[in-house]
Parts: structure tokens; C-alpha cells; sequence
């Protein structure tokens, strides 16, 4: 952003946190940093909260436990849990975690769950509010204005025109790491590229079923592990360019439209009843960071860690997150909170899902309400407020 443009830019200095994006790290973010007594404003593209986990039909909430009978993550992460499904389940309803029936062996159901996306969308909303967090839909960012290692504004378009918000802090929970990549600091793309993926929700005389099309890809490292499945197409796609991106949305709804038909063809009862209205892609651009957190370094304790994670593809592993990953010393008054925090390729595809992003998503707007420096934060402090707020952090205390 050039000082003419500035100029002719309204300036907005009515909030001192300034969240981008609103799927699950964002409203984690948002929420923490409220309740922390800040200002907050969050600001969604879409005119619903939830992102991937609501508008994409990514429906199934990943596992808050190891597999192996231990709840791992807490906090923010749980209590969305549990918001999600307030008024029933889809599917999936783990009774051994939420009832208490039952055992919690490797032969168990692992305390995840399938919601409605919709009802958990407006229920996010009510929460944010409640905690007075201002939400700005249909808006994103475009620019900053960084000086002195400091982002000083950050640039909006929205219905209302052109608006640069003056802040203390920027969280970064676009999923795309779009505010790092705006302000200059290292970031890394995902070199594998994502597979097509069309899920959609259908209606029939059998009831309302998730029709689950396509998926994210296995690293490259972890195929010896898992093998697979046939991608829908052959073409995979980087997820930052908009060309691109239009045309994975409009493949993917070719596939489902064919996949319905012959669903169609066998019960004419059945109709699609929901569509994502976002592209279903899992991994972008993520923060190069202070720390990279490596998938080696699994049950390796750190004293900076801001929480820990399970593995949601095999029973065992945990991971606790250094508070590292969330921030860059190019510019001090930024976070990131999601699926771009600062790991190895691997790893990427463990912190990309819904518990992992709202463990982050809560260290980050925790952090925000304590201070506007993240490389010179009182750590101990920080992890002192989390643990109040019930957040685990080490591996000892599970």
C-alpha cells in the first residue's frame, strides 16, 4: 500500500485485534481474544462462520483424543465441539466420551463427531456476539501497510467500498496464510498440490446422508503407511490463484452432478440437498516461522507449547505445538492460527483440521489480548492464562 493510496483510503481505528477469516481458527481467535478484553474484529469472506468445517461440508469433527483413551486437546477446541452439536448429532455421536458408556480402548470410537453444518454456523455466531466480537461479513483483506516491523494497517474491501483498519495486532486465519503472504514474511506453498474433492449432502426415502467425494491426498512421506485412493481427476491445484480455484469449483460440481444422477438413477428419490459453496481445498500456503514444528517430533515436549494434538489418521501419536509456529520475527504484531502455522509437510496435513485449528486458533487470540509483540510475549504468562482457560499443554498432564 503507496502513501497516495492511503490517502484516499477511509482509516478505521475503532479495534485493536483484527482477525482474517472465519472458519474454525478464526473464530477460536476471535473468541480468545474477547474474552480477553479486546476489540475484535473478525472478518469472513463468505456470509456464513465456519469455512471449510460449514460452507465446505467438511461435516466430521476429528478426534480431540490420542485413540488410545487420553482427550489430548481442550479448551476452545472442545467447547466447539460440544457447540456443535447442542442439538443432536449427525452422526458419529461418541457416547463413550460424552455419556461416559462404554471403554475407550483402540477399538473404541475416538471423541469425534459428525454435525450439521448449518446449525453450527448460526451457533458460532451467537457465540461471538455474546463475547462482543464485531463480525464484518463479506469482507476480506487485500494489502497492508507494514513500517517498522509492525503492520500498521490492513486494507478491506467489502460491500462498503475500500477501508484500511489501524491495529495493534492481525491474526492470520485465512487458511492461505493471505495477511503473512500481504506483509511480506517467509512463506512456503504446498508442493504436492490438493486433489479435486466434491462432497455434498443428498435427501431421500433413506433420509439425509454426507456423500463424501474425493479427499485429501497422503503425503508423499506417509505412502508407505496408507495407500491411497483414486483421485476424482487427474489434475491437482495450488489453491491460491483464481482462475484455478474457479475451475476446481466448477469440476467439482460436474463430478457431483454426475455422481447424483447416478444416484438418482437407482433411487429417484434422491435429491442433492446441500452443496459446498466454497472450494474443498485442504492445504495451501503456510508461514514460515520462528519454529517449524517437524512430524518426527512426536510426544517431544517444549516449553513454549501452546497446547497439543492428536493425529486424526492413526491411533497414538501427539504432538504439542510451540507457540514458534504462530509467529515470525519480520514483523512482531502477527499471528497465524489454522491450517498455515508454521510445520513440516507432513505435519501440515495433521494441523489442517478442525481441533488443530482451534488449539491454535485460541493460543493466538490469547496472545493478542495479552500484548502486541509475539517474539518478546511473556510466554509463561501466556501459557498460565491458557491453562486457566483449560487448555492442556504437556504431555505429563494427560
Amino acid at each position: 500500500m503507496n502513501l497516495q493510496e492511503s490517502l484516499q483510503t477511509r482509516i478505521n481505528a475503532d479495534y485493536e485485534v483484527l482477525v482474517c477469516g472465519g472458519g474454525i481458527a478464526g473464530i477460536a481467535a476471535a473468541l480468545a481474544a474477547a474474552r480477553g478484553g479486546r476489540r475484535v474484529l473478525l472478518l469472513e469472506r463468505q456470509y456464513i462462520l465456519g469455512g471449510l468445517a460449514t460452507a465446505g461440508l467438511i461435516t466430521i469433527y476429528l478426534p480431540l483424543c490420542d485413540g488410545l483413551g487420553h482427550q489430548v486437546s481442550f479448551g476452545i477446541a472442545e467447547e466447539l465441539l460440544r457447540l456443535s452439536i447442542r442439538y443432536g448429532a449427525e452422526a458419529r455421536y461418541p457416547a463413550n466420551w460424552l455419556d461416559g458408556t462404554g471403554t475407550r480402548t483402540e477399538q473404541d470410537p475416538r471423541f469425534a463427531v459428525q454435525y450439521n453444518a448449518q446449525v453450527f454456523a448460526i451457533l458460532a455466531e451467537q457465540l461471538l456476539l455474546e463475547a462482543g466480537v464485531t463480525i464484518l461479513y463479506g469482507s476480506y483483506a487485500v494489502a497492508t501497510h507494514v513500517q517498522g516491523g509492525r503492520i500498521r494497517h490492513v486494507m478491506v474491501e467489502s460491500k462498503s467500498g475500500r477501508t484500511a483498519y489501524a491495529v495493534q495486532s492481525v491474526i492470520d486465519a485465512t487458511g492461505d496464510c493471505d495477511i503473512a503472504a500481504y506483509a511480506g514474511v517467509p512463506t512456503k506453498l504446498f508442493e504436492q498440490r490438493n486433489v479435486l474433492a466434491a462432497w455434498y449432502y443428498y435427501a431421500g426415502d433413506n433420509g439425509y446422508r454426507l456423500q463424501q467425494l474425493g479427499a485429501a491426498d497422503v503425503p508423499t512421506e506417509e505412502r508407505h503407511e496408507r495407500t491411497p485412493k483414486k483421485p476424482l481427476i487427474d489434475r491437482r491445484f495450488g489453491g491460491i490463484d483464481a482462475e484455478e480455484v474457479s475451475q476446481m469449483q466448477i469440476l467439482s460440481h460436474d463430478v457431483l452432478l454426475k455422481h447424483w444422477q447416478e444416484k438418482h438413477a437407482a433411487d429417484p428419490s434422491v435429491w442433492p440437498a446441500t452443496v459446498a459453496t466454497v472450494p474443498q481445498i485442504r492445504m495451501t500456503r503456510k508461514l514460515v516461522g520462528a519454529y517449524e514444528l517437524s512430524h518426527k517430533e512426536v510426544f517431544t515436549s517444549f516449553d513454549d507449547s501452546i497446547g497439543m494434538v492428536s493425529n486424526w489418521k492413526k491411533r497414538g501419536p501427539v504432538y504439542e505445538v510451540p507457540f514458534r509456529t504462530l509467529y515470525t520475527p519480520k514483523v512482531e504484531n502477527l499471528l497465524v492460527a489454522g491450517r498455515c502455522t508454521s510445520v513440516d509437510e507432513t505435519l501440515w496435513n495433521v494441523m489442517r483440521v478442525i481441533p488443530c485449528c482451534a488449539v491454535t486458533g485460541q493460543a493466538a487470540g490469547t496472545a493478542a489480548a495479552m500484548g502486541e509483540s509475539f517474539p518478546t510475549l511473556d510466554v509463561k504468562a501466556l501459557q498460565k492464562q491458557l491453562k486457566a482457560d483449560g487448555v492442556r499443554l504437556h504431555l505429563d498432564e494427560i
